[in-house]
Protein backbone atom coordinates (compact mmCIF):
# COMPACT_ATOMS: atom_id res chain seq x y z
CA UNK A 1 0.00 0.00 0.00
CA UNK A 2 1.27 3.46 -0.87
CA UNK A 3 2.30 5.71 2.03
CA UNK A 4 4.24 8.67 0.56
CA UNK A 5 7.25 9.70 2.64
CA UNK A 6 6.77 13.46 2.10
CA UNK A 7 3.44 13.75 3.95
CA UNK A 8 2.22 13.90 7.54
CA UNK A 9 -0.54 11.54 8.70
CA UNK A 10 -3.23 11.50 11.40
CA UNK A 11 -4.72 8.66 13.43
CA UNK A 12 -7.98 9.46 11.59
CA UNK A 13 -6.30 8.50 8.28
CA UNK A 14 -5.94 11.95 6.77
CA UNK A 15 -2.77 13.08 5.09
CA UNK A 16 -1.32 16.59 5.20
CA UNK A 17 1.01 18.25 2.71
CA UNK A 18 2.57 21.56 3.81
CA UNK A 19 3.49 24.40 1.49
CA UNK A 20 4.27 27.62 3.32
CA UNK A 21 1.28 28.35 5.55
CA UNK A 22 -1.16 26.22 3.54
CA UNK A 23 -1.95 22.59 4.32
CA UNK A 24 -3.46 20.39 1.63
CA UNK A 25 -5.54 17.63 3.21
CA UNK A 26 -6.88 14.33 1.90
CA UNK A 27 -7.66 10.83 3.08
CA UNK A 28 -5.08 8.08 2.85
CA UNK A 29 -5.14 5.14 0.48
CA UNK A 30 -5.72 2.94 3.54
CA UNK A 31 -8.90 4.89 4.37
CA UNK A 32 -10.05 4.96 0.75
CA UNK A 33 -9.56 1.20 0.45
CA UNK A 34 -11.40 0.58 3.75
CA UNK A 35 -14.35 2.70 2.60
CA UNK A 36 -14.70 0.93 -0.73
CA UNK A 37 -16.19 2.69 -3.76
CA UNK A 38 -16.67 6.35 -2.80
CA UNK A 39 -19.97 7.68 -4.17
CA UNK A 40 -20.38 11.03 -2.34
CA UNK A 41 -18.08 13.66 -0.83
CA UNK A 42 -19.16 16.71 1.21
CA UNK A 43 -16.52 19.37 1.91
CA UNK A 44 -16.38 22.62 3.91
CA UNK A 45 -16.98 25.91 2.11
CA UNK A 46 -14.19 28.29 1.16
CA UNK A 47 -13.86 30.83 3.95
CA UNK A 48 -14.99 28.43 6.68
CA UNK A 49 -12.87 28.41 9.82
CA UNK A 50 -11.94 24.93 10.99
CA UNK A 51 -10.42 23.69 14.22
CA UNK A 52 -8.28 20.63 14.80
CA UNK A 53 -10.39 17.53 15.28
CA UNK A 54 -13.64 19.14 14.11
CA UNK A 55 -15.81 17.27 11.62
CA UNK A 56 -15.59 19.24 8.37
CA UNK A 57 -17.14 16.89 5.84
CA UNK A 58 -17.94 13.33 4.96
CA UNK A 59 -17.09 10.62 2.50
CA UNK A 60 -19.78 8.07 1.66
CA UNK A 61 -19.17 4.77 -0.04
CA UNK A 62 -21.35 1.90 -1.11
CA UNK A 63 -20.75 0.28 2.29
CA UNK A 64 -20.22 3.06 4.86
CA UNK A 65 -19.99 6.74 5.72
CA UNK A 66 -16.78 8.26 7.01
CA UNK A 67 -16.31 11.66 8.60
CA UNK A 68 -13.54 14.02 7.56
CA UNK A 69 -11.77 15.60 10.53
CA UNK A 70 -9.72 18.79 10.27
CA UNK A 71 -6.09 17.91 11.03
CA UNK A 72 -5.21 21.60 11.14
CA UNK A 73 -6.84 24.81 12.38
CA UNK A 74 -7.35 27.76 10.07
CA UNK A 75 -9.35 29.08 7.14
CA UNK A 76 -10.43 26.92 4.21
CA UNK A 77 -8.80 28.48 1.14
CA UNK A 78 -9.96 25.91 -1.39
CA UNK A 79 -12.24 22.88 -1.54
CA UNK A 80 -11.69 20.33 -4.28
CA UNK A 81 -14.96 20.52 -6.21
CA UNK A 82 -13.61 17.90 -8.62
CA UNK A 83 -14.02 15.17 -5.98
CA UNK A 84 -17.55 16.37 -5.26
CA UNK A 85 -18.35 15.92 -8.96
CA UNK A 86 -16.32 12.69 -9.34
CA UNK A 87 -16.09 11.09 -5.86
CA UNK A 88 -14.36 7.97 -7.16
CA UNK A 89 -11.23 10.13 -7.60
CA UNK A 90 -10.71 9.66 -3.85
CA UNK A 91 -10.25 5.92 -4.53
CA UNK A 92 -8.24 6.16 -7.74
CA UNK A 93 -5.82 8.95 -6.75
CA UNK A 94 -6.06 9.72 -2.99
CA UNK A 95 -2.67 11.49 -2.83
CA UNK A 96 -3.08 13.44 -6.08
CA UNK A 97 -6.29 14.57 -7.75
CA UNK A 98 -8.29 13.17 -4.81
CA UNK A 99 -7.15 15.82 -2.30
CA UNK A 100 -10.03 17.37 -0.34
CA UNK A 101 -9.22 20.87 0.94
CA UNK A 102 -6.53 23.47 1.44
CA UNK A 103 -6.37 25.32 4.76
CA UNK A 104 -4.30 28.39 5.64
CA UNK A 105 -3.06 27.70 9.17
CA UNK A 106 -1.51 29.83 11.88
CA UNK A 107 0.19 27.00 13.79
CA UNK A 108 1.93 24.24 11.85
CA UNK A 109 0.05 20.96 12.17
CA UNK A 110 1.56 17.98 13.89
CA UNK A 111 1.27 14.50 12.54
CA UNK A 112 2.97 11.17 12.11
CA UNK A 113 5.65 10.54 9.55
CA UNK A 114 5.19 7.74 7.02
CA UNK A 115 6.93 5.13 9.19
CA UNK A 116 4.72 5.87 12.21
CA UNK A 117 1.60 5.77 10.04
CA UNK A 118 2.64 2.44 8.53
CA UNK A 119 3.06 1.09 12.07
CA UNK A 120 -0.43 2.37 12.95
CA UNK A 121 -2.07 0.56 10.04
CA UNK A 122 0.04 -2.55 10.45
CA UNK A 123 2.01 -2.27 7.20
Amino acid sequence: MSVPENLLYTKDHEWISLEGDVATVGITQYAADALGDVVFVALPAVGDTVSIGAIVGEVESTKSVGEIFAPVAGEVMEANDSVVDAPDTVNSDPYGAGWLMKVRFTTAPEGMDAAAYQALIGE
